[in-house]
């Protein structure tokens, strides 16, 4: 066993004491004496003994019974003593780090995923190994990439991979911006055909990874090569970059579904790191890592948390009980939590069209909706979409409303959606989403608990009956070339109509309850353009309320406020639909 050994700071002067050797020297013995003596009292003897022959203060005995404890063979016991430690703040420093060193890595996640947690309980990761002579990290990453197998890959990360592995970096800033965002939250300005946004050679390789690691052989390749200390190096040098370490945690959180890769995880350091970032007040930085610890976590989570998979509330360890989901699915060029941020000025919107992230500091269904249920487990679902063939990351992925609603389904059933009542709220086309989503669970005999539970749904400006959006010519500078997708909202569109009328037929058989919202104000793209998205007509599912809300297209989901019509009026919705659910 070793321990750290604090000193306290003297002066140098031999004239005023021993010198700082014969301290060090003085505080070593005492040490040692008192954990041989401590540890051959506790580790090995009854829990009843007396300590009363043992020459250490009381508090001493608490850690090291603490240690023990967490260590028992019996679960309830193991999760009482990390609950202890986590709630314990009066300690010594040397203290947090004897815990530090001698738990278990059931002990250290569980701290980690512990909201009152000391970060003193998290010892820094190891040293990182030196680069190689004459290479950088972006090398590096390079080669990590080159050594992931071809196999079982589909044609977007051959695309991915490729793209990053053979183009220099001052040619990988070549994509360009779309028109607008249908179903998104910013106005993203078609840029001029000389201007491109910048891109790094590491931005990419990131990004391939991250579809490597959604494969279980992959994750092992990215681990034997030393992917975890490589990632963790990028990490820090990039602290500056959100989007980098995104990528970067996303990564981490694929490897971790793999529960062989745990120790290796743990050994790396990355838990450690994810324990201070869960204390971040940027919302998304902790919602990646909780949704890596939740993965690490075998002792407390059940389900596993795919990529796109995110738990809002809660995110620490609760003792709660977790009586239903509500679940947020966003639109196209939408995302998991900027989607669902408090509503922006105009000005705000038109003048600051790029992703700012100080922007989305508000995540209302964290923020609000977990304090006024906190018996819900609120989950939010990202997924990639194209407004454009101009903007599409993947020139060949050509993914339908009905591929993505398998993949999505997939993924939450993994996490456990359907085992408990559910409440769906989406946004746009999200709402499609959803409809086909009940639609192919109702007809798979695995998937059946998530419509028996599946309560009801909320649809923010859904065009069940279609858009003009696709229809839209408009001139060179905001150019549009409709992507798969955006087509599929076509008005004459002959699968819109299919999954309209199909789903109807299933709301009313399994009495889903539903609630439709949708805007009365036009959408303005810069000075020019107007657009009325989804007109009153098509967000009228047929079924259930149609409100009416003056707000354009992109502020439908927003509420201004908390006392916000639009945010009591959902909150209304849920309460009422779990009423018997959450009074259970």
């Amino acid at each position: 066993m070793k321990s750290y050994i604090y000193v306290h700071t003297v002066s140098l002067d031999k004239g005023e004491n021993h010198g700082i050797a014969w301290q060090a020297r003085k505080e070593l013995h005492k040490a040692v004496r008192k954990v041989l003596a401590t540890s051959a009292k506790i580790l090995r003897n009854p829990f009843a003994d007396a300590f009363s022959t043992v020459d250490i203060e009381d508090h001493e005995c608490a850690v090291w019974l603490l240690l023990r404890k967490s260590k028992s063979d019996d679960k309830t016991a193991r999760l009482e003593a990390v609950r202890e430690m986590s709630e314990t703040h009066h300690w010594h420093d040397y203290q947090y780090r004897i815990i530090a060193q001698a738990c278990d890595p059931k002990t250290l996640i569980g701290l980690a995923r512990s909201k009152e947690s000391d970060l003193r309980f998290f010892l820094l990761p190891p040293p990182l190994p030196c680069l190689k002579e004459d290479s950088s990290t972006e090398e590096e990453l390079r080669q990590l990439l080159a050594s992931l197998p071809q196999t079982e890959l589909d044609e977007c990360i051959q695309y991915f991979t490729s793209l990053a592995l053979s183009e220099s970096s001052q040619s990988l800033a070549a994509q360009k911006g779309g028109l607008w965002c249908f179903g998104g939250n910013g106005l993203p300005y078609a840029e001029s055909f000389g201007e491109v946004p910048s891109a790094t050679v590491e931005m990419f390789c990131l990004e391939a990874i991250v579809k490597h690691s959604e494969i279980s052989t992959h994750c092992d390749k990215i681990e034997a090569n030393g992917g975890l200390q490589l990632l963790q190096r990028l990490y820090r040098l990039h602290k500056d970059c959100p989007k980098v370490q995104r990528n970067i945690m996303r990564i981490i959180g694929n490897m971790a579904l793999n529960e062989h890769l745990h120790s290796s995880i743990v050994r790396s350091g990355w838990v450690s790191i994810m324990a201070e970032a869960m204390k971040s007040h940027h919302i998304m930085e902790a919602s990646h890592a909780a949704r890596i610890l939740a993965n690490l976590d075998r002792e407390t989570v059940q389900e596993k948390y795919q990529d796109g998979v995110y738990v809002l509330h809660p995110q620490y360890r609760t003792s709660q009980p977790i009586k239903a989901d509500v679940l947020f699915i966003h639109g196209l060029m939408g995302a998991a939590f900027k989607t669902w941020r408090q509503q922006d000025s105009e000005q705000a919107v038109i003048e600051k069209p790029t992703e700012d992230e100080d922007r989305y500091t508000t995540c209302w269904p964290k923020t609000w909706l977990a304090k006024d249920c906190p018996a819900l487990r609120i989950i939010s679902v990202e997924y990639d979409t194209s407004l454009s063939d101009w903007r599409a990351r993947c020139p060949m992925e050509r993914r339908s409303i009905a591929f993505r609603s398998n993949e999505l389904l997939r993924k939450l059933r993994a996490a456990g959606v359907g085992d408990r009542p559910v409440v769906w709220i989406s946004h746009s086309m999200g709402g499609l989403l959803v409809k086909k989503m009940l639609l192919e669970a109702s007809k798979k005999p695995e998937m059946s608990t998530v419509i028996n539970n599946t309560r009801g749904i909320i649809f923010y400006s859904v065009p069940h009956h279609g858009s003009h959006l696709a229809e839209y010519s408009v001139n060179v500078r905001y150019l549009l070339f409709p992507s798969l997708e955006v087509k599929e909202l076509s008005k004459d569109s002959p699968a819109l109509k299919k999954l309209q009328d199909d789903f109807l037929e299933l709301a009313k058989d399994k009495n889903f309850q539903v609630l439709n919202f949708v805007e009365t104000l036009p959408t303005y793209i810069g000075s020019m353009i107007k657009l009325h998205v989804v007109p009153v007509e098509s967000a009228d599912l047929g079924i259930g309320d149609l409100i009416p809300v003056d707000v354009n297209h992109l502020n439908i989901c927003k509420p201004k406020k908390k006392d916000a019509f639009l945010y009591q009026r959902t909150l209304q919705f849920i309460r009422e639909t779990l009423a018997k659910d959450l009074e259970n």
